[in-house]
């Protein structure tokens, strides 16, 4: 039976649980950083990305504004405060038959916000043991 994605990763941002994460993504789930060149391919790595963005965005004023889906794809626009800079992003999924995301992009602006972010993940992903 496939995973209903969307209503999932809602219930994962709305609970600021990350270990749900395992059962989400694929194996071969690529992630795209606004602030990395390269894309980051699998799941180890996506998890680590996505567990460190929980904890530097997922706070009391994050929320969606806007959700475009598609059959197997959505693109969610969000906002949210972060050390007082008003941080506006998209988080665009692509899942799988079994409901499994395969690609997660994330864009941010403005140019004030993206350095906050990479500033703020770089020392999440830093702390984290490998």
């Amino acid at each position: 039976m496939a995973i209903d994605t969307l209503s999932t990763w809602h219930h994962l941002v709305a609970s600021r649980n990350s270990r749900g994460l395992a059962d989400l993504l694929a194996d071969e789930v690529v992630f795209h950083s606004p602030v990395v060149h390269t894309p980051q391919v699998g799941k180890a790595v996506t998890t680590q990305y996505l567990s460190a963005a929980f904890q530097v965005f997922f706070n009391d004023s994050f929320r969606y504004v806007q959700e475009t889906t598609g059959p197997a794809s959505a693109v969610l626009e969000f906002v949210v405060d972060i050390d007082g800079i008003a941080v506006n992003g998209i988080d665009s999924l692509r899942w799988n038959a079994e409901g499994r995301i395969t690609e997660f992009k994330v864009f941010i602006r403005p140019l004030k916000a993206i350095n906050l972010v990479h500033q703020k993940m770089a020392a999440m992903l830093q702390a984290r043991p490998s």
